[in-house]
C-alpha cells in the first residue's frame, strides 16, 4: 500500500516515535511505501510531501519535534481546502491516511472519512484531554519537565521568602498542572476545570507563610481562569480552529497575589519548554506501540478508528468517540490528593 503519514497541531515530544514505528513496520512487515506530508493538514492541501522510509527514519526515536513539521491548518477554514486536500491524496495515489494529532487534527480526520478518505488516527495531545485513550504521549514528558522546574523554583523561592507563580500547558484540561503540582509540592493548583476564587488563595498563602519562613509554589494551567467577578482576564485572538491563544494569566494572578498578600511574587511561564527536547522512556514506548497499531489498522482496513490505549492494551476506537467530549481532570486528584498541601 501507499500509506500518507502527517502530524498536526502543537508539536509534543513522542512524535517522531510513532513516525518511526509506522514506517519500520509498513515497511519491513507490509512492504508499504509511505509519503510524508510537510506541516499537517497545510502539506495536504498544498501537496507539499517528502519520501519516508527506515532510512529516513534512523535516529529520530530521541529527538523531539516532528520531522514532518506541523502546523494548525484546518482544511475546512480555508476556501477551497477540502477540495484541494482530496485532490492531493488522489493525485499522490495515497491508499490510506495515517493522521497524528489531537481533537482538532483528528476532528478533520473524522469529517474525511466520513467522505470517504481511509485515515487511521493516532492521538497525540500534550494536555491528555483526549477521551478514548488513558494516557497521550508527550504529557509524561511535560510533566517530567515542569516538576524539574518547580524543584528548581523551590530553592530560589526559599531564599526569598516569596512566593513563585508558575504556568503550565492545559487549555481546556489541568492534567499537567495537577501532576506536576502533585510531583513538584505546590501551595496551590489551578486548573481549567474549576474556576479558582483568588480571595481564598491569598487566604491559604497568607496561612502558609505566618508558620515561618516558606516558599509557595501556585501552578497554574495556562487555561485556568478565575471566578467570575473576582478577577479581570485580557481577552485573546484565535487560531483557525477557534482556539484562544493562551498564556499569561500567570502575571495577573501574580499582580493580585502580591497586592493583596504583600508577598514579593514572580512568575515563571514554561511554555514551548514543555514540548521541546526528547521524550521519556515510557512517552518512546508509548509513541511506538501506538506507531505498530496504526499501520496494523491499515493493513486491517480499520479505517476511521483511532488507535488507544486502555487498561495497558492498545485497542481501536471509533474517532467519533475520542472527539465525543474532553477528558478532565479526575477532581479526586485535585481535592483528595493535591488539596491535602494547601496551606
Amino acid at each position: 500500500m501507499r500509506v500518507g503519514v502527517l502530524t498536526g497541531g502543537g508539536d509534543c515530544p513522542g512524535l517522531n516515535a510513532v513516525i518511526r514505528a509506522v514506517v519500520r513496520k509498513g515497511e519491513v512487515s507490509y512492504q508499504d511505501e509511505f509519503v510524508g506530508f510537510l506541516d499537517g493538514w497545510r502539506g495536504v492541501i498544498e501537496e507539499r510531501t517528502t519520501p519516508l522510509d527506515v532510512e529516513r527514519c534512523r535516529g529520530i526515536l530521541p529527538r523531539g519535534g516532528t520531522i514532518l513539521g506541523t502546523s494548525r491548518t484546518n482544511p475546512y477554514k480555508v476556501d477551497g481546502g477540502v477540495t484541494n486536500a482530496l485532490h492531493t491524496l488522489r493525485s499522490q495515489r495515497i491508499d490510506a491516511l495515517v493522521a497524528i494529532g489531537g481533537e482538532d487534527t483528528l476532528g478533520v480526520a473524522n469529517k474525511l472519512a466520513a467522505e470517504g478518505v481511509s485515515i487511521v488516527g493516532v492521538p497525540k495531545t500534550i494536555d491528555n484531554d483526549l477521551a478514548a485513550t488513558e494516557v497521550t504521549f508527550g504529557f509524561h514528558t511535560a510533566v517530567q519537565i515542569a516538576m524539574e522546574a518547580i524543584d528548581r523554583l523551590h530553592t530560589t523561592a526559599e531564599s526569598h521568602d516569596r512566593v513563585i507563580v508558575c504556568e503550565v500547558m492545559g487549555r481546556h484540561a489541568g492534567w499537567i498542572a495537577t501532576y506536576a503540582g502533585i510531583a513538584g509540592g505546590a501551595a496551590e493548583v489551578l486548573v481549567p476545570e474549576e474556576p479558582f476564587d483568588i480571595d481564598e488563595i491569598c487566604r491559604n498563602l497568607k496561612a502558609r507563610h505566618a508558620k515561618g519562613p516558606f516558599a509557595s509554589i501556585v501552578v497554574v494551567a495556562e487555561g485556568a481562569v478565575p471566578a467570575e467577578g473576582t478577577m479581570a482576564v485580557v481577552s485573546r485572538e484565535v487560531d483557525q480552529f477557534g482556539h484562544v491563544r493562551l498564556g499569561g494569566i500567570s502575571n495577573q494572578l501574580a499582580e493580585e497575589i502580591e497586592a493583596r498578600t504583600g508577598y514579593e511574587t514572580r512568575v515563571t511561564i514554561l511554555g514551548h519548554v514543555q514540548r521541546g527536547g526528547t521524550p521519556t522512556a515510557f512517552d518512546r514506548v508509548l509513541a511506538t506501540r501506538f506507531g505498530i497499531a496504526a499501520i496494523d489498522a491499515v493493513h486491517d482496513r480499520a479505517f476511521g478508528q483511532m488507535v488507544a490505549l486502555q487498561a495497558d492494551t492498545i485497542v481501536r476506537v471509533p474517532l467519533a468517540d475520542a472527539l465525543a467530549s474532553l477528558k478532565t481532570v479526575d477532581p479526586e486528584l485535585l481535592h483528595g490528593v493535591a488539596e491535602v498541601f494547601y496551606g
